[in-house]
């Protein structure tokens, strides 16, 4: 399975406008490209920081789309008012007991094969021991080195008790995997259509 992840740099103030593009006509549209596994939106409202990832059943649909979404991130770009980053990932872990309304995304460096055995044997059992825990996810690019992490929380307030803890999780998988921790950032998840199957 395969991800492609678009990070938009918006403006707080289109954010809704955003979101309103994903759930009447991206959502809609994705659903009829052959290959496409759904697509979810995490948007930060004070920031405007908002990332929409679609998955793919293998890489030759994910590279087939690409021509025909390009513009669909065009429009994305120019209603959220910003500029955007296009990523594509692996897709190593997914593992979901239910769905929750906002995430925490974790970008860390380092051994890759090294990060999943940890996420997957060490991490996974004590976030499902974790109050609001929801899902959890590991994407991977082997070609920079960078693993994304995102865990999902049944309320904010869960996921802000998490914190201490993820801190703790995070820093283990680091020092595994020989690297770093890049960047950390908290979401409210504002679309979650990804049929991802189980993949712990």
């Amino acid at each position: 399975m395969y991800a492609r992840s678009t990070t938009f740099q918006g403006r707080p103030a289109n954010v809704d406008a955003g979101i309103a593009f994903v759930n009447t006509e991206v959502g809609p549209m994705l659903d009829q490209i052959e290959g496409c596994r759904g697509l979810s939106m995490l948007v930060d409202r004070e920031t405007g920081q908002c990332i929409a990832t679609t998955s793919w059943e293998n890489e030759e649909a994910m590279r087939a789309s690409d021509d025909q979404l390009r513009p669909i991130r065009d429009r994305g770009r120019d209603i959220l008012g910003g500029s955007m980053q296009v990523d594509e990932w692996e897709i190593e872990v997914m593992h979901r007991t239910h769905h929750g309304e906002c995430c925490r995304a974790s970008w860390l460096q380092g051994d890759l094969d090294t990060m999943t055995e940890t996420f997957r044997v060490a991490i996974l059992p004590q976030l499902e021991q974790t109050p609001g825990f929801c899902s959890a996810s590991l994407l991977v690019n082997r070609s920079t080195g960078l693993g994304c992490a995102t865990t999902t929380w049944e309320t904010r307030e869960a996921m802000e008790a998490s914190r201490a803890a993820a801190d703790e999780m995070r820093s283990r998988t680091a020092s595994d995997a020989g690297g770093e921790i890049v960047d950390v950032h908290e979401f409210d998840l504002a679309y979650a259509h990804l049929h991802v199957p189980e993949m712990a």
